[in-house]
């Protein structure tokens, strides 16, 4: 068993031998979630991989732009 300490900010650090198990690296994408005993379960989400999302963002980058986003602001 490992521990942490809780911060006034709520952060607490995974331990190094729990995120290398876990496989755990900056920037993952974490779940929490309570069992109803009083525990919290912790999950690293697996990133989805959308291969035609991804083709798609490609050809969307013209309407990615400081003037687009002041464009829709108010909508």
């Amino acid at each position: 068993m490992e521990l942490a300490r809780v911060t006034s900010k709520g952060q607490a650090t995974i331990p190094k031998r729990i995120r290398d198990a876990a496989h755990i690296r900056e920037g993952d994408m974490l779940a929490f979630d309570l069992d109803g005993n009083n525990r919290i379960i912790i999950k690293r989400i697996e990133p989805a991989i959308d291969l035609e999302l991804l083709a798609l963002q490609e050809t969307l980058s013209e309407w990615n732009s400081p003037e687009d986003d002041e464009a829709w602001r108010d909508l």
